[in-house]
């Protein structure tokens, strides 16, 4: 875990109840609730109730109950808003533009045509075989 205080991080304030929100769930672990901005109604966070900057300093523990909540979470925005599909993200650092430094997985209805987080600028080339092979053994000796 990073050394942010609890007290300067805004979602551990949550956390602890010490900063207001609408929050939908909540367990042990981990904590869901309504996102400040909505670009479509239903946009929710869920959150560790630990402090981690991003998944990559996440126990498997915390992270076993991270994704438990993002699937009851999923479902129930399905469910709950309109939508024609929905999308997961979570930024690590600022070049991906995470915002706040805990770590948070957004849970976003979308509709045709929205525009919102756009993945790629344009059409990528297909990359060869020998390519992505290379790319998997380099992943695996990180393994």
């Amino acid at each position: 875990m990073t050394d942010v205080a609890p007290d300067q991080c805004v979602f551990c304030q949550i956390a602890n109840g010490t900063a207001p929100a609408s929050i939908v769930h909540e367990d042990e672990l981990t904590l869901a609730f309504i996102g400040l901005r909505q670009f479509h109604p239903g946009h929710t966070l869920v959150i560790p109730r630990a402090h981690f900057a991003d998944i990559r300093e996440l126990d498997e523990r915390t992270g076993a109950a991270l994704m438990a909540s993002v699937v009851k979470i999923t479902a129930a925005v399905g469910k709950a808003f309109p939508n024609e599909g929905l999308s997961l993200w979570h930024s690590i650092g600022p070049a991906a533009f995470q915002e706040v430094p805990h770590l948070h997985i957004h849970v976003h209805p979308r509709l045709h045509g929205d525009d919102f987080l756009r993945v790629y600028p344009g059409a990528l080339p297909t990359s060869q075989a020998h390519e992505r092979e290379a790319y998997a053994a380099t992943l695996r000796q990180h393994l």
